[in-house]
């Protein structure tokens, strides 16, 4: 997918995900040994992201598992389309097929409807496979993925082994929600992924806002860390991060102020009690604050913010 470190640091940067050198190192290293990339951490971190940043870079698409607690197999892996074989059946009933031959077909590829992870495998040129969120399903769903992530084939019943056509560079998010079991772990690269630093969440502020100063990404990292360091029960995100400086700009201003609380508020707390805690005369105030010192720090040399 890349045939140097540097092509996939330029194609990220492109897409504007920025990484440190040993994270490129490690991403670029999962796409060379074909092996899984696990990436687990706090909600908002930027895990799903970099699956499209990478897909985005490696000029690929993507194929998206979307986990949660109720997801099924066949949503995973595909399933018989039943209308599409009833049409069949009826068209065979004047072309006196015998049985076998109707259920033969009936149960053929061409009626099979591929989920992602089979549409990945069937892939003529590697694609992004990620499986988000994995922490949502149970042990009996993590396990049937390690047919994939082993021998990157697939076992349908009904015709046979699906044998992939390439190798996509595989994604695994979890946010902790419970413990991934050995197998997914062992099969897999680790990496624990924080939210970004200051400096580095300045620099993703800026790739997404870059008409405004320099002072104002520093801003919006200096609150960035100031929120992520209060009791919220939901830190914000870097994409609501994103979010927050793009409202200021549609506001025609390039500076937080305790008088904007009320109309920022959606942007940054998500929960009626993260609410309740910032419309506190001094909550949101000494937040600011905060962020003020800490934008200051960041533009100090010799003080930057560990």
């Amino acid at each position: 997918m890349f045939e140097s470190m540097h092509a996939l640091s330029t194609g990220l940067n492109s897409a504007g995900y920025f990484i440190n050198p040993v994270m490129t190192q490690v991403v670029f290293l999962a796409t060379r040994l074909q092996k899984p990339l696990l990436l687990e951490g706090p909600a908002g971190s930027g895990k799903t992201q970099l699956a499209l940043s990478v897909a985005k870079a490696g000029r690929t698409h993507i194929e998206r598992l979307q986990c949660y607690q109720g997801v099924t197999e066949a949503q995973a892996i595909g399933s018989f389309d039943a209308g599409l074989q009833r049409l069949y059946l009826e068209f065979s009933k004047n072309q006196h097929s015998d049985w076998q031959s109707l259920q033969a077909n009936l149960t053929g590829r061409e009626f099979f409807r591929p989920g992602p992870l089979m549409r990945a495998l069937e892939c003529e040129r590697p694609c992004v496979l990620l499986i988000d969120e994995l922490d949502k399903v149970d042990d009996g769903f993590e396990a049937m993925l390690l047919e994939i992530l082993s021998a990157w084939q697939l076992s349908i019943p009904e015709f046979g082994t699906v044998r992939a056509k390439s190798i996509p560079f595989v994604v695994l998010t979890s946010n902790e929600e419970r413990r991934l079991g050995d197998p997914i772990r062992r099969r897999s690269l680790y990496v624990r992924v924080e939210h970004p630093t200051p400096e580095l969440e300045a620099d993703i502020i800026a790739s997404r806002t870059p008409e405004a100063k320099a002072s104002f990404h520093r801003e919006i990292a200096g609150i960035a860390r100031s929120f992520r360091n209060y009791s919220l029960e939901k830190p914000p995100s870097v994409s609501e991060m994103i979010d927050f400086a793009r409202a200021l700009q549609v506001l025609g201003t390039n500076h937080v102020t305790e008088d904007l609380r009320d109309v920022l508020l959606p942007f940054l707390a998500k929960t009626e009690k993260d609410r309740r805690h910032l419309m506190l005369r001094e909550g949101f105030k000494s937040l600011l604050n905060d962020g003020a010192k800490y934008a200051k720090e960041l533009a100090s040399p010799e003080g930057a913010l560990p």
